[in-house]
């Protein structure tokens, strides 16, 4: 009687989601009547350019004058960081070739190398990466494939911390200029009441608290979002 009892109980709860009065808008976002993300347009892809400027999984060339055993190829990884034999790890992200090759001159100088003469050339640039911050093992920028997902996306940053908040994910996009939000909850994803949303360049997935759920909190004290996710256009 008691495992009907909560049966019921729960499929009250659901009755009463489901059921519950339209969310309304808000000074500071618009809420929009869709059942998934609009999709971003060819210029909405398009990142700012920033080609002399290091990032996140670039390969670049360090060359270190008359040291052939330092001058090598790498790749920067998700977080921004290169690592170098004597030199150890090094903040590379949002740096000129220029600056990055003074960094490693400075880690070089004195213990190992009297006047190190460092150059340091961009093979190649990633300009197709989402943003995953917040509650995940491993925040940081990851390159997009055709196929992306939110879930292959989360799976990409090694998946959620222990406490990670299931039912506070949020994806930021750009779409015709204008920034668009969806909330998101991943249980109800993994059980099929609503699609698993694409991810493309640009979007930003925060797991947790962020700026942008706390603005969807002034909507909504609870919001399972168990037939559909939040989407709003965001106005400031």
């Amino acid at each position: 009687m008691r495992s009907i009892g909560l049966a019921v109980a729960s499929a009250l709860l659901l009755a009463a989601c489901v059921h519950r009065e339209p969310i309304e808008s808000s000074p500071d976002l618009t809420v929009l009547q869709a059942v998934s993300l609009p999709e971003p347009t060819r210029a909405d892809l398009t990142p700012p350019d920033r080609a002399t400027f290091v990032g996140p999984l670039d390969v670049i060339f360090v060359d270190v004058f008359n040291v052939p055993e330092l001058t090598r190829e790498l790749q920067v990884d998700a977080s921004g960081r290169i690592s170098m034999p004597l030199v150890g790890n090094i903040d590379a992200i949002g740096k000129t070739r220029e600056e990055l090759a003074a960094k490693i001159e400075d880690a070089l100088r004195g213990k190992y190398l009297r006047n190190p003469q460092v150059t340091v050339n961009i093979r190649s640039s990633v300009s197709q990466v989402v943003t995953i911050d917040g509650q995940v093992t491993e925040p940081g920028l990851y390159p997009v494939t055709n196929q992306m997902t939110l879930m292959r996306a989360l799976a990409s940053a090694k998946g959620l911390t222990e406490y990670a908040k299931t039912d506070d994910v949020v994806i930021l996009r750009m779409v015709n200029g204008h920034k668009v939000a969806g909330l998101y909850n991943l249980d109800a994803i993994r059980r099929g009441a609503y699609g698993d949303p694409a991810i493309y360049a640009n979007d930003i997935i925060t797991v947790g608290d962020s700026p942008a759920r706390r603005m969807f909190r002034n909507l909504i004290a609870v919001s399972p979002l168990l037939t559909a996710p939040l989407i709003a256009l965001l106005n400031r």
